[in-house]
């Protein structure tokens, strides 16, 4: 299994900015990688023109996350909130599509940290709700040819998407061809019993991967059961970038919030660049 590997800004930077972007993309092509991860926290961030330019200059693919911070809700929030959040995951979709992203990924449902008891009736509702928000958005999805990633979290970041399958039930009705879920092996190691067979339960739907230790450290440094998980993948037909995805705890906003209390490796370039060998290694094999 031969795959693109990737690695998202947020292990060095928070905001991703312009500079952010001039700087690392070099870098991260010089190393290896093929795909580099642009988070677009507010719209603005960095210029997706200017962006485009340094990308295609150095032959590298792009992935686009979202940044779900407080005030940005699918579900159980007034209209004029739900509307201020399709309005940012429409603009993040735009960008994508300017930087040629085939996806843009996250939890794009709620704020992250956001937490409340449901009982099955009420979840239900919810997850009506996030169909009937999210259908706008998807179909702008469609029109600029960029596919959405909805991607679970564990529990002590959201109390509404936690597995695969609950995210299959909330997508369910939306099509398939544009929307879709994004896992991560942080998450997928907290709150499923079997993360291999998850993933292959979720089999045509997915539309990006983020990789990771099980610590949020360097993929491969850690209990994963990476060959397990990678097969899984390969029989659910992902034929898409493995991102890694963590943090830096460098910057406090950023640390606090993905909750990175120390290092989690002997430095950040270090994360990356033992972890894309780890991965290369693994996926040519």
């Amino acid at each position: 299994m031969s795959t693109q590997i990737g690695v998202n800004a947020w292990v060095w930077a928070s905001p991703c900015d312009d500079k952010t972007v001039s700087e690392l993309a070099p870098q991260v092509a010089q190393w290896g990688f093929d795909v580099l991860e642009l988070p677009l926290e507010q719209p603005g961030d960095w210029d997706p023109a200017q962006t485009a330019i340094v990308l295609g200059d150095l032959g590298l693919g792009a992935t686009v996350c979202v940044a779900m911070s407080p005030g940005r809700e699918l579900v159980s929030a007034d209209a004029a909130t739900v509307r201020a959040t399709q309005d940012y995951l429409r603009g993040t979709l735009d960008a994508a599509a300017q930087i040629g992203a085939p996806v843009v990924a996250g939890p794009a449902y709620t704020s992250v940290g956001r937490t409340w008891r449901m009982s099955d009736a009420e979840r239900a509702a919810a997850y009506a709700q996030f169909r009937e928000n999210m259908a706008a958005v998807v179909e702008h999805a469609s029109d600029v040819g960029v596919r959405i990633g909805v991607e679970p979290l564990n529990r002590y970041e959201t109390s509404l998407l936690n597995t695969v399958d609950q995210t299959l039930e909330a997508l369910d009705g939306l099509p398939a061809e544009h929307i879709g879920l994004a896992l991560d092996t942080y998450h997928l190691n907290i709150e499923e019993r079997d993360p291999a067979a998850a993933t292959r339960r979720a089999a045509g739907r997915i539309m990006h991967v983020q990789v990771c230790a099980n610590d949020r450290g360097t993929p491969g440094a850690d209990h994963l059961d990476w060959p397990a998980f990678l097969s899984a993948l390969d029989a659910a037909g992902y034929a898409g970038p493995l991102v890694i995805e963590s943090f830096t705890a460098e910057n406090e906003s950023i640390a606090t919030a993905a909750s990175i209390w120390r290092p989690l490796a002997r430095t950040q370039d270090a994360l990356a660049t033992d972890g894309l060998a780890f991965l290369r290694g693994i996926t040519d094999a």
